[in-house]
């Protein structure tokens, strides 16, 4: 018996094996999840590239629900959450891994963000997350547990992180309004995990990965970068009924890293 043996889910946001959402994945399987899962929608359907990507990894778990989702399509959300009605009839957790903003948006400063670059990023990257609790809600009359992916750079400035900083703060204030609303409703859950740099397909347009390695070894109380799979391990458990006290967090997966003001007198190079 498994933490989740019995319990069934959907995962939104899976675009290769380096997606945070995928170490969930993982984990969640380990302890007996049941799952379905969204894609990318493929702009030629001849060559569906995104849906065999996500089959070759979630097909051998025994995938329930495996289609397309564009979470700026209402009827591809109603699509989704309607087929997760029929495989499983309710919900018992959903993890929303979905952030987006156009790149010559986040490659540039806050103040020369497009305004339709502004909306498009924080549709996706933020009002995605309101979208899918608020379908998942009618799946879970028994209270349930969502989830989401953030990073400090909605907390704190991290340069080169522009617009996306702006999208995290949203997401992150989101978490607690919907958790306000949903737990009082629905007894429903919602958290966020915080985790530090993982070399992602997003993650890969705003950071290079290698000097954030050396940033988090030097700064952080653990003096490394975060593994793909603490970040996995911490989500299954805020997703898990051993939780189950907790909602409306931002728990951070970072190796201590947001705690730090200043650098490390080692690393600073100070003296007494």
């Amino acid at each position: 018996m498994g933490l989740f043996t019995g319990k069934k889910g959907m995962v939104f946001g899976i675009a290769n094996d380096r997606s945070i959402a995928w170490a969930i994945t993982q984990q969640l399987a380990a302890e007996g999840a049941e799952m379905g899962f969204t894609h990318l929608p493929d702009t030629d359907p001849a060559r569906p590239k995104a849906e065999r990507k996500l089959r070759k990894l979630v097909d051998p778990l025994g995938a329930k629900v495996v289609r397309s989702c564009d979470v700026t399509n209402d009827d591809d959300l109603d699509a989704a959450f309607a087929a997760a009605k029929e495989a499983f009839g309710e919900l018992d957790f959903v993890v929303h891994s979905i952030a987006y903003a156009p790149i010559a948006d986040i490659k540039g400063p806050v103040y020369a963000c497009s305004r339709d670059g502004f909306k498009l990023s924080m549709e996706i990257s933020c009002y995605s997350l309101i979208s899918l609790a608020s379908r998942a809600k009618e799946l879970m009359p028994n209270g349930g547990s969502i989830l989401t992916l953030t990073y400090l750079g909605g907390e704190t400035v991290i340069p080169g992180y522009n617009i996306m900083g702006l999208c995290k703060s949203a997401l992150e204030t989101s978490v607690k309004y919907l958790a306000h609303e949903l737990g009082s409703e629905s007894g429903i859950r919602v958290n966020a995990v915080s985790a530090g740099p993982i070399k992602t397909l997003a993650a890969s347009a705003v950071s290079d990965q290698s000097k954030m390695d050396q940033l988090y070894s030097a700064m952080s109380p653990l003096r490394r970068p975060v593994d793909r799979d603490e970040v996995g391990k911490a989500s299954m458990f805020l997703l898990s009924d051993l939780a189950s006290g907790i909602t409306g967090e931002n728990i951070h997966v970072d190796c201590g890293y947001h705690v730090m003001g200043a650098p490390p007198p080692e690393t600073a190079g100070s003296s007494e």
